[in-house]
């Protein structure tokens, strides 16, 4: 594979499995000149796997930004590289963006080979609402910064996933189930490994299956949002009173499939067409009249 020189490529790789790297990532690791990779003890393992020789040097958290002024002058000798990160995709909750914004300001091209992504992975199996969401990283590792956090997240209406380590991670879990106790979640753990394991529920209903064996590994946690959260059935009968009985068995349908309360109602009038008016409604509306008889009886 011919590559251009002075170019810059951030090449995805696995977030574990590493039989989901992709031929093209495998392409741009062989052909360009150096690898600029945040473990190199880490990125090895993988060069090792598919037999590939190229140079490795390290760009991690602790000296991006020294690696970075580094990286754009080797671009301007005409060679070409390639940045990764240990999982995933450089500069995502990873280090990496600092060396882009490096190589861009010095007029440098750089082109992103896509490939794994823990955040669309975990949204992919986690069974909730994935027309919008917000990836929000890691949390704040003190607790009030955390809970603060996850207030803001908790009061949007789209689906949302953070990162936690695995010694953090039982511990935003019960932040969860104290600050949003019947919001649905799926914790991810250790997603495309042998050990991959999801668990769906609230967050008090995971924490009660948790055994300290099962924290070990990174974690995606994926929260449904404020307004994709199945409401009650009480509340959703009140809300849905006014409406005649086969729209509201349509809505209701739609609501316990995981779709938003509002979308229900849209898909409604689009399928039966506009609301009509119901027998409460019908009933209110007699109620002057039977007043009306009853003032003048008492007249």
């Amino acid at each position: 594979m011919k590559l251009e020189a002075g170019v810059l490529h951030l090449v995805a790789t696995p977030i574990g499995n590493l039989g989901d790297v992709t031929a093209r990532a495998l392409d741009v690791l062989r052909g360009v000149d150096w690898i600029a990779a945040e473990d190199t003890r880490h990125t090895r393992r993988l060069l090792v796997h598919y037999g590939i020789a190229t140079p490795l040097f390290s760009a991690h958290a602790h000296n991006e930004r020294a690696r970075a002024q580094d990286i754009a002058a080797r671009l301007a000798k005409g060679t070409r590289g390639a940045l990764v990160v240990d999982a995933g995709s450089p500069g995502v909750s990873d280090p990496g963006a600092r060396v882009v914004r490096a190589v861009l300001d010095a007029g440098f091209t750089v082109r992103v080979v896509p490939g794994p992504s823990a955040v669309i992975a975990a949204l992919s199996v986690s069974g909730l609402d994935t027309a919008a969401f917000t990836f929000a990283g890691f949390l704040p590792a003190k607790a009030g910064a955390r809970d603060a956090r996850l207030r803001d997240l908790l009061g949007r209406p789209e689906t949302f996933v953070v990162y936690e380590a695995p010694h953090r991670a039982r511990a935003t879990l019960a932040a969860l189930a104290r600050l949003a106790p019947a919001r649905n979640v799926a914790a991810c753990r250790e997603l495309t490994k042998l050990h991959e394991d999801v668990r769906r529920g609230t967050a008090e209903a995971i924490l009660a299956g948790l055994a300290p064996e099962h924290e070990r590994g990174e974690w995606a946690l994926v929260v449904a949002g404020a307004a994709t959260e199945p409401i009650a059935k009480a509340e959703r009968g009140a809300a849905d009173e006014a409406l005649d009985p086969a729209r509201a068995r349509f809505i209701a349908g739609l609501v316990d499939s995981g779709v938003a309360p509002d979308e229900a109602h849209r898909r409604a009038e689009f399928v039966l067409g506009p609301a009509r008016k119901a027998k409460r409604a019908r009933t209110n509306a007699r109620a002057p009249r039977t007043g009306s008889r009853t003032r003048r009886e008492a007249e």
